[in-house]
């Protein structure tokens, strides 16, 4: 292995330096400060006789006589079925004060693409217990559903109810017998400051969501470069546990924009052209290398679900994270600011949020024969509710008809029942729907045009609107 003490410029992340043979792209460097401490980093560029290096730890200390060692080969991610329960640094190594990790072996870290025709269709439903997530907008196995949120609203509490209550309905079911396939959380925090981390730590201590998750913890003050590193890792974990070990794996990547902002930072530092915003024209090929590795492989037991979580910045849902996001995605959540400033927790806005796989993962057998209907429904009629609510600003709730009326108190019971549960309430899939069914019977009937005849007889409540007991008996 040889070593260079040829370093010609440093700048912000970066570290250049001039080489006499040819360096393999991403190979990991160490670098040897003049007292003696080492530091990892990457190849970002390999040109002829010049290399450009990312450094992990930030490039304080190094000057031109520290020497630079070319490792000849690519990061890697020491998997094992021990990592479950364990906390890990944004790079993979332990900080939870535990053993040391004995890995099975070491995988690339940038993973490899799932074959298109190896792929199953995602099509089973994941329970998270959030209302508005699994009656509205269902997650299926196998899916990527982000949740775009805005700085101050509380995604961080919707994450960790998330990966505390997500199972797969069959598996509760068939007890604990070895024969279902286990359910794990991989959480990958990017940019988080070290109160969100320790928020995030004593959600998962005292919750006990812990023994079956691993967590990689990057902090606002770890360096940039470390943060386009961490999701890799995570996914890499993630991969290892679904389709080796037969694990149903929700991966909940946290937060987006920071491991953005990130690849803007060194695209600055490599002087690259920028793009939209200043963010680097790669960046969709780079997002879509991470979210593409969601997903189900035919023959293989296990799958990986992602929700990434990004907070758009003012609030903006053309900025170019949550628009390439959404190019890639299959679908979105949103948080909603007024909802939030109403007090509803989690402030799920159903309207322009969206599960595009939500289709298939529902129905008879997977869910319940009318989630379909009743989700339809709610939608047309909250959506009416919300039309209303625009007029009523301007006339006045006195000059609505009875059927107005009734679908604005839709709109209002439906935030407030069906939506608003608090982050410690987990509802199964029954419940959620059953609660569809209270507030679908403030309509009459005859209103419910996207619900079969059948179902309405089965389900509707005659005496929900007129709350006497005559018409309970009849």
């Amino acid at each position: 292995m040889k070593e260079y003490k040829t370093i010609t410029e440093i700048s912000g992340p970066l570290v250049f330096a001039e080489v006499d043979e040819p360096i393999g792209y991403d190979e990991i460097v160490e670098i040897e400060t003049p007292n003696g401490d080492t530091k990892r980093g990457q190849v970002l560029e390999s040109s002829e006789g010049i290399v450009s290096i990312q450094v992990f730890e930030g490039t304080e200390g190094i000057d031109r006589n520290s020497s630079v060692r070319f490792l000849g080969e690519t990061m890697k991610m020491p998997v094992t079925e021990d990592l479950l329960g364990r906390v890990l640094d944004g790079s993979g190594n332990p900080i939870d004060g535990g053993p040391e990790i004995v890995p099975d072996e070491r995988r690339d870290i940038v993973g490899a693409a799932i074959n298109p025709y190896a792929r199953e269709y995602p099509e089973e439903f994941i329970q998270t217990g959030v209302s508005a997530i699994d009656g509205m907008n269902t997650l299926v196995r196998g899916q990527k559903l982000p949740i775009f949120s805005a700085s101050g609203l509380p995604h961080n509490d919707l994450a960790l109810q998330i990966a505390r209550q997500a199972t797969v309905p069959e598996e509760d079911e068939e007890g604990d017998d070895d024969e279902g396939s286990e359910f794990a959380v991989i959480f990958g925090a990017m940019g988080i400051t070290q109160e969100e981390a320790n928020e995030f730590m004593d959600d998962f201590e005292r919750t006990g969501a812990l023994e079956r998750s691993v967590v990689f913890m990057n902090l606002a003050d770890d360096p940039a470069v470390e943060r386009t590193v961490t999701p890799r890792m995570a996914l890499t974990t993630a991969e290892y546990l679904a389709f080796d070990k037969g694990y149903h794996v929700l991966v909940i990547l946290t937060d987006m924009t920071n491991y953005c902002e990130a690849l803007r930072e060194i695209g600055a530092a490599r002087e690259e052209v920028p793009g939209r915003r200043g963010y680097p024209g790669y960046m969709y090929t780079d997002l879509a290398q991470l979210y593409e590795r969601a997903g189900r492989i035919e023959g293989r037991e296990g799958s990986v679900t992602q929700i990434p979580i990004l907070t758009m910045p003012g609030d903006d849902d053309t900025h170019p994270i949550p628009d390439l996001t959404g190019y890639i995605t299959e679908g979105q959540i949103m948080m909603d600011r007024d909802l939030n400033s109403q007090g509803i927790e989690p402030p799920t806005n159903v309207l322009p949020s969206l599960s595009r796989l939500m289709d298939d993962g529902i129905g008879e057998g997977l869910t319940r024969a009318d989630h379909g209907d009743v989700s339809d429904q709610m939608y047309a009629a909250y959506a009416e509710g919300e039309d209303l609510r625009d007029l009523v600003n301007i006339v006045g709730r006195e000059a609505l008809s009875e059927r107005d009326n009734k679908f604005l108190d839709f709109a209002d019971r439906f935030e407030e029942e069906l939506v608003q549960q608090g982050f410690d309430t987990n509802r199964d899939i029954d419940e959620t729907l059953e609660l569809g069914w209270d507030l679908l019977s403030m309509l009459p009937k005859e209103e419910l045009n996207r619900v079969d005849e059948e179902l309405i007889e089965e389900h509707y409540r005659e005496d929900e609107p007129a709350g006497t007991e005559e018409v309970a008996a009849d």
